[in-house]
C-alpha cells in the first residue's frame, strides 16, 4: 500500500482508480464495509483502490478551541495502518486547509477526483457533503459523474444491535467506558498508538514512573483513568506484552495547558523504553480524572488506582 499527499504523477501509473472519501475515524464496521465495497468494485474495474482520508478533520480546522471539536477516535497514522491491513492500494490523506475549504463543489470534484485521479466509481454515503460551506451532495456527485463518465455507489449502511455504526455512536461508547461494546463496533479493541516520549519525570517522582505519549489531537475520547494492556515494539522487532495504569486527560494537578496526555505506569516493569512504538488498550474505567488539592494527595490516589488496577487483572486473568 501507498500513501500519497497529492494526485501527482498518479495517472501516469494508472489509467483511473475506484475511491472513497471521509474522516474513517476510528475505521469501525461501518468503515469497514465501506473498504469492503471498494475493493470489490476495484476488482470489477481493474483499476486501484484509492481511500481519500480528509486530514485535519473540517471539525478541527475550524474550531477555535480545541475541546468544543469532536473527540478523534484515531489519528492519521493509526487510520493509516488499519486500512494497510484491509488490503488498500493507496491512500490519499488529503489535507484540509482554507483553499480546500474554499473549492466549491463542482471544483472539488473535477480538481480532485477527475483531473487528479480519473475516478472511475466513488462510493459515499448519500449525507456525505462536500465543497464551500457544504454545498456539495450525494445528488451533484451523481448528476456530475454522468456527465464526467465515472459512477457514484451509495455506501451500505451497517447495523450492529439495532444501532447504525458512527465515529458518533464510538464516542459515546467511550464516554462511558463500554469497552466491550466498542469492540464490537469497531471489530477490535479500542487503542491509541503513539511513540514514547521524554516527560517532565513527576510520576517517577511521586514513586509511579510513567511512560508518556503526546497525543496529535485537538480533542480527546477518554478523560481519566484506566486498567490497560499494552504492547511495546522495540527497534529490533522485539514486541513486549505489558500491564498497566493509564491516566489520559489534561493533568490539572499539574497544570493544564490544553496539551493532552497519556501517561501509563507499566505493572512490573523496570526498562528504559524512550522512542518505542507502543499501543495502548484500554480494558476498565478506574476513575474519571481530578484536581488534587497537592501532590501529596494526587500520590495517595495513584497508590489506589495502581492497587485497584492490579486487582482488576488479577481477577481478569482468572
Amino acid at each position: 500500500m501507498r500513501v500519497i499527499h497529492n494526485t501527482e504523477g498518479f495517472l501516469q501509473q494508472h489509467s483511473g482508480c475506484v475511491a472513497t472519501i471521509g474522516k474513517f475515524d476510528g475505521v469501525h464496521l461501518g468503515h469497514q464495509r465501506i473498504v469492503a465495497q471498494l475493493l470489490e468494485k476495484a476488482a470489477d474495474y481493474a483499476v486501484p483502490s484509492v481511500v481519500i482520508v480528509i486530514e485535519p478533520h473540517p471539525e478541527e480546522f475550524f474550531a477555535s478551541d480545541p475541546r468544543s471539536c469532536p473527540p478523534r477516535l484515531s489519528e492519521a497514522g493509526e487510520k493509516v495502518e488499519l486500512l494497510r491491513a484491509m488490503g488498500v492500494d493507496y491512500v490519499y490523506l488529503l489535507e484540509f486547509n482554507q483553499e480546500l475549504s474554499q473549492l466549491s463543489p463542482e471544483s472539488y470534484v473535477e480538481d480532485v477526483l477527475v483531473a487528479g485521479l480519473n475516478v472511475r466509481c466513488l462510493i459515499v454515503g448519500n449525507d456525505f457533503r462536500f465543497g464551500y460551506q457544504r454545498g456539495g451532495d450525494f445528488e451533484l456527485l451523481c448528476r456530475y459523474g454522468k456527465r464526467a463518465g465515472f459512477d457514484v455507489v451509495e455506501t451500505a449502511s451497517c447495523v450492529s444491535d439495532g444501532v447504525r455504526v458512527s465515529s458518533t455512536y464510538v464516542r459515546e461508547c467511550l464516554a462511558k467506558a463500554d469497552f466491550d461494546r466498542v469492540a464490537e463496533v469497531l471489530g477490535r479493541p479500542y487503542t491509541i498508538s503513539g511513540t514514547v516520549v521524554r516527560g517532565q519525570q513527576l510520576g517517577r517522582d511521586l514513586g509511579f514512573p510513567t511512560c508518556n505519549l503526546a497525543l496529535n489531537r485537538r480533542n480527546i475520547p477518554l478523560h481519566g483513568v484506566y486498567a490497560c494492556t499494552v504492547e511495546i515494539f522495540l527497534a529490533d522487532d522485539e514486541c513486549i506484552a505489558a500491564e498497566g495504569a493509564a491516566n489520559i486527560g489534561y493533568r490539572p494537578t499539574v497544570k493544564d495547558n490544553g496539551k493532552a496526555l497519556l501517561e501509563v505506569h507499566l505493572l512490573n516493569f523496570d526498562q528504559e523504553i524512550y522512542g518505542a512504538r507502543v499501543s495502548v488498550t484500554f480494558r476498565h474505567r478506574v476513575r474519571p480524572e481530578q484536581k488534587f488539592e497537592s501532590l501529596d494527595a494526587l500520590k495517595a490516589r495513584i497508590a489506589l488506582d495502581v492497587e485497584e488496577v492490579r486487582q482488576y487483572f488479577s481477577h481478569y486473568r482468572q
